[in-house]
């Protein structure tokens, strides 16, 4: 049964190598994705700061801020 699944009729090799191949890909775009986004935001942070309250309110009630920032909550 488990030497079935792994031969798979003689594809084997090439099916588990794209799967190998394809977890490696997503992982390390993840990985580049998450370093990149830590600086951005750390360049952000030191050149403006964070928001204070009523900053961010302010921004919450301007259009083109709710359109952008529609999918989060938490400024």
């Amino acid at each position: 049964m488990i030497k079935e699944l792994i031969y798979m009729n003689g594809y084997g090799l090439y099916v588990w190598s794209a799967f190998a191949f394809t977890l490696i890909s997503f992982t390390s775009l993840y990985v580049v994705t998450k370093i990149h986004y830590i600086k951005e935001k750390s360049k952000f942070e030191s050149k403006f700061g964070s928001l204070d309250s009523k900053k961010a309110e302010v921004a919450r009630t301007q259009i083109i801020n709710r359109e952008i920032l529609s999918s989060t909550n938490n400024i």
